[in-house]
C-alpha cells in the first residue's frame, strides 16, 4: 500500500492514516476506534472517503492515501499521496475563511460554505507526497 500498511491506522504521534489509491476494487473498514470516535473509510483508485461517528470528514476524487491526518480547532494537517490531480473536500467550520498551504507555501484562501465544506484541487502525482495544511485565516 502506498505510504501506510492498512486501510486505516493510528500512527505513533496519535494521528491517523487512511486510504489506498492503488486498489482496483473498493475496500472499506468501519468501526475503527480512535480517541473515543468510530471511523469508517472507503477507498480505491476512484475515491477515498473518511467518516467519523457517521459524519463526513474527508473525501478525494480520485482516491488518495492520507497519512498523519490531524484536526484541531484551527484546521487540518496531513500528508497526501495520489496518482493524479485530485479534488479534496474536507469538513471544517461553516462560513469561515481558511488559508491553504501546500508543502509550506501559501496557495490561497478559501471560505467554507454554510455546511462547512471546503474543496480544493491538489496537483498530485504518483510517487510524490504533498504536505497539506488548512488553517483558519
Amino acid at each position: 500500500m502506498p505510504g501506510i500498511g492498512a486501510l486505516i491506522q493510528v500512527e505513533q504521534d496519535g494521528t491517523i492514516s487512511f486510504g489506498d489509491f492503488s486498489l482496483n476494487e473498493k475496500s472499506k473498514k468501519q468501526d475503527f476506534e480512535h480517541q473515543g470516535d468510530l471511523y469508517k473509510v472507503k477507498t480505491f483508485y476512484e475515491i477515498t472517503k473518511l467518516e467519523r461517528n457517521g459524519m463526513f470528514v474527508y473525501e478525494s476524487v480520485p482516491g488518495t492515501t492520507v497519512s498523519h491526518f490531524s484536526e484541531s480547532d484551527e484546521g487540518i494537517a496531513c500528508l497526501l499521496e495520489g496518482y493524479k490531480a485530485s479534488q479534496v473536500t474536507v469538513q471544517l467550520e461553516e462560513d469561515t475563511t481558511y488559508k491553504i498551504y501546500e508543502d509550506g507555501l501559501l496557495t490561497g484562501e478559501i471560505a467554507t460554505n454554510v455546511s462547512g465544506k471546503l474543496g480544493i484541487n491538489m496537483d498530485l502525482e504518483d510517487g510524490k507526497t504533498v504536505e497539506l495544511k488548512i488553517v483558519k485565516a
